[in-house]
């Protein structure tokens, strides 16, 4: 994998935790197809060092902000989610008994597994931001109000890049007052 790749999805992790503000504790959800990222139709050329490189390439941003992230599984595992035990415990997710590997979860999972120190499945979150490299539909694991966030680059390799940030839901009508800071 080249060093172009990798550096594009640090500088997109990076633009996101910025554009979202996110702050420590925060959970960002990533859903990555490897076969998109080389060109090719999702799911059908999975490539573990792919998965991997990127995996590591965002947990490092990640752990230097204080940012707990979850990776998308693909459909085979029913877009499960693999993030550290900790963090779906303090926020209460109920842990599934599921193991990814690149063909029933993916290569991008399949290293978040391998790479956090006490790895754990659960089937549903609400993360406070998400990014969707090639297409996997991370939208169901958003908060409620997802905002799209424009980043200087569009794509991971051939892979579309997509990113969304949440924010509270305005409430109360024509008569209320919204706090600047979390819109």
């Amino acid at each position: 994998m080249s060093t172009a790749l990798i550096q594009d999805a640090k500088n997109a992790t990076l633009q996101l935790i910025e554009a979202a503000k996110l702050q420590a504790g925060d959970l960002l959800v990533v859903g990555c197809s490897s076969s998109e990222i080389l060109g090719e139709k999702i799911g059908t050329h999975s490539a573990e060092e792919i998965g991997e490189q990127v995996f590591c390439a965002i947990q490092e941003i990640c752990i230097n902000k204080g940012i707990a992230l979850a990776a998308q599984c693909c459909e085979h595992l029913n877009r499960a989610l693999i993030l550290e035990e900790a963090v779906a415990k303090e926020r209460g997710y109920e842990i599934v008994n599921a193991q990814p590997f690149p063909k029933a979860g993916g290569s991008f999972a399949t290293a978040a597994w391998k790479h956090l120190e006490r790895p754990a499945a659960v089937e549903h979150i609400k993360a406070e931001a998400g990014m969707d490299i090639g297409g996997t539909l991370i939208g169901m694991h958003l908060r409620e109000v997802a905002v799209p966030v424009r980043l200087s680059l569009d794509h991971v390799g051939s892979a579309l890049l997509l990113a969304a940030r949440t924010r509270p839901k305005f409430i109360g009508g024509e008569r209320a007052h919204y706090v600047d800071e979390l819109k």
